[in-house]
């Protein structure tokens, strides 16, 4: 071996051990309940494996299957492993630890048309999380096609599982993934954590794969807010002792506070570790300016474009190349530069600091130590990196009921409304259903319907109420026409209920019935009365001359009520004339009274009056007397 290969390879281990010798792994489980026999009813933990393709937000229940040869299925079954007779359950193939790659298990017992696999583990520990091999040990032709998903379980459980199927026993067990990541509300953020190395074999490929094909998706959910997503880059850093090294010098920039192994791992050719990580580092400055401009989103575009404009086989893995990309998205390359910084400076650099800060495990996520890493709500991702796998995992992270419209197409779920309403409340007539199709299934939920809100349970029951009920289906309520009338059981301004209208009778929902007045004698009974039935209504009419008075339920003269009339309006003709001839009498009177006042105060101004005069004579014999 060279002496640089080996230094190489010393460095690596050193980068790998400094970054994580300090960190927490953290294995992703799903459920795992045995419901029969009775004696195993329990749920246990499973470990997921990180290939295939779990059912996050789903169940899936099977018959357990241990094959009498081929135990640690490293070679191909000879015989079919699908459930026999046809419409069993599916077959989950309890498999030894052990010989071979747990990917080449899984591959071998989907063939064999397993639908799950159980991997026994081999020794009394904890549960570990089943990876897929090194990168020069894969075989990317099935490591790719696996799409069954895989669990390791505790070698008590699987020992327990042989026993009662050594009996004669059948073992069924469900496997739950709906709580294996959480979903506390209507966004769902994810990390992905990458490189923008293309030349690391099969998980390279794989990587910029699933950019290529997750775009389009991950572009919808971002700019409709439905999910907050952020892009990370792993990287180590260099012993202190060793930043001086050519190793070092390599691979690292900042004076090796920044890593990534060769991408060819030769250091006689092709691009440097150091390479890597200023590209990674580019990478991440444009999401960070593309994200203070608003568009987060462009990130996915401008990977996927570099992938396909920069690859390091046509040597074009340069920063004049980056630069193009970047100016052909419109992003300001100012800021991405002053971003990236002096590489060569001795100094931290922001973005890359926080980087490795992030690497390291909080709360229920684990260190990130696997490249490439999903982090989906902060819980780590396990299984294919494919559109469809990853597309569930991000489904199954949004409360129910708020997933976006994407989370519920054909390809990903089956909508259980479509089977006998998913058992839902219904109104065929008006075409209104209280079950809504979700990605983990169904609810049954009144609906609100052109702003009208139903009430009731959802299974059974549901009604309109409030405001402008009546104008959605009549509110539920009976409405009928016959012979140019229309009868409705719904009011408007009752915020629920249905009562049958004035003539009818019955629940007011399924039926509302005519009431016949005249044969239940409630309406036109006088003596001379002739009563017929109307549908909702009555009619009535009088003998000979006489006229009906619905309101008095009685039958009168039309000469009389003729003659009372003219009575009576001789009467009032005859009492405005009393009341105008002594309204008349009472002016001319005020007015005669008026006018000789006035006269006599005019007159008594130029001659003396004969009561004055006597006043006056009166008042001089009297002073005489004295």
């Amino acid at each position: 071996m060279k002496e640089g290969k080996l230094g190489f390879i010393i460095c690596v281990l050193v980068l790998f051990m400094c970054g994580s010798c300090f960190g927490r792994f953290v294995v992703e489980k799903n459920s795992l309940r045995v419901t029969s026999p009775d004696n195993l009813k329990d749920t246990y933990e499973c470990a997921i494996g990180n290939f295939g393709v779990p059912q996050y937000g789903g169940t899936l229940t099977g018959s357990v299957h241990y094959p009498k040869s081929n135990q640690k299925a490293c070679e191909s079954f000879d015989s079919s492993l699908k459930s026999e007779p046809a419409g069993g359950l599916p077959i989950f193939a309890l498999l030894d630890r052990g010989d071979c790659y747990f990917t080449l298990k899984a591959w071998n017992a989907q063939k064999a048309g397993a639908a799950a696999i159980l991997v026994t583990d081999d020794r009394p520990e904890p549960l570990i999380t089943m990876d897929m091999p090194e990168e020069e040990k894969a075989q990317a032709d099935y490591l790719q096609n696996i799409t069954i998903p895989s669990a390791l379980i505790t070698m008590s459980l699987g020992n327990s599982i042989k026993k009662a199927l050594t009996k004669g026993e059948m073992v069924n067990i469900k496997l739950d993934w709906t709580e294996a990541l959480p979903h506390p509300d209507e966004r769902v953020e994810y990390e992905f954590w990458t490189n923008s190395n293309d030349e690391c074999g099969p998980k390279c490929d794989s990587q910029i794969n699933f950019v290529k094909n997750f775009k389009g998706a991950a572009q919808i959910l971002e700019r409709k807010g439905y999910t907050q997503f952020t892009p990370h880059y792993i990287t180590w850093y260099c012993p202190e002792a060793f930043t001086l090294s050519k190793q070092c010098k390599s691979q690292c920039i900042n004076h090796g506070r920044y890593c990534a192994p060769d991408p060819e791992q030769d250091f006689s050719k092709g691009y440097d570790g150091k390479d890597v990580v200023v590209q990674n580092l580019r990478q991440a400055c444009f999401y960070k300016v593309a994200n203070e401009s608003g568009k987060p989103w462009l990130w996915w575009d401008y990977v996927a474009d570099f992938s396909i404009r920069c690859p390091m086989k046509d040597q074009k893995y340069t920063k004049d190349c980056a630069n193009e990309v970047i100016k052909s998205l419109g992003v300001d390359l100012k800021k991405v530069d002053e971003c990236v910084g002096d590489t060569e400076a001795d100094v931290d650099n922001a973005v890359l600091k926080a980087e490795q800060e992030a690497q390291i495990g909080k709360g229920t996520r684990g260190d990130v130590t696997i490249l490439p890493t999903l982090v989906i709500n902060n819980r780590q991702y396990r299984g294919k990196l494919a559109k469809q796998a990853v597309l569930k995992a991000i489904c199954s992270g949004f409360e129910e009921t708020t997933e976006p419209a994407i989370c519920l197409s054909d390809e990903i779920q089956t909508n259980e409304c479509l089977d006998n309403n998913g058992g839902c409340w219904i109104d065929k007539a008006a075409n209104i259903t209280a079950c809504r199709d979700t990605f983990r299934g169904k609810v049954c939920e009144c609906p609100v319907v052109q702003g009208v809100k139903f009430v009731g349970d959802g299974y059974k029951h549901c009604e309109a109420s409030g405001a402008l009920r009546c104008e959605v289906n009549n509110g539920g309520c009976w409405k009928d026409t016959k012979l140019g009338k229309t009868y409705s059981a719904c009011i408007d301004d009752h915020t629920k209920g249905c009562k049958c209208p004035p003539g009818f009778k019955g629940d007011g929902v399924n039926s509302c019935e005519d009431i016949d007045e005249c044969k239940e004698k409630t309406a036109c009974q006088c003596p001379d009365c002739k009563c017929k039935n109307t549908w909702g209504s009555y009619e009535c009419s009088c003998n000979s001359n006489l006229l009906y008075m619905r309101e008095h339920d009685t039958c009168i003269s039309k000469s009389g009520k003729s003659e009372m009339s003219w009575g009576f309006v001789w009467v009032i003709i005859l009492g405005l004339a009393v009341a105008g001839t002594a309204g008349y009498a009472f002016y001319k009177y005020r007015i005669r009274t008026y006018m000789d006042s006035e006269i006599r105060a005019i007159m008594a101004q130029y001659m003396p009056l004969d009561n004055q005069a006597e006043i006056e004579v009166h008042g001089t014999t009297h002073h005489g007397n004295v």
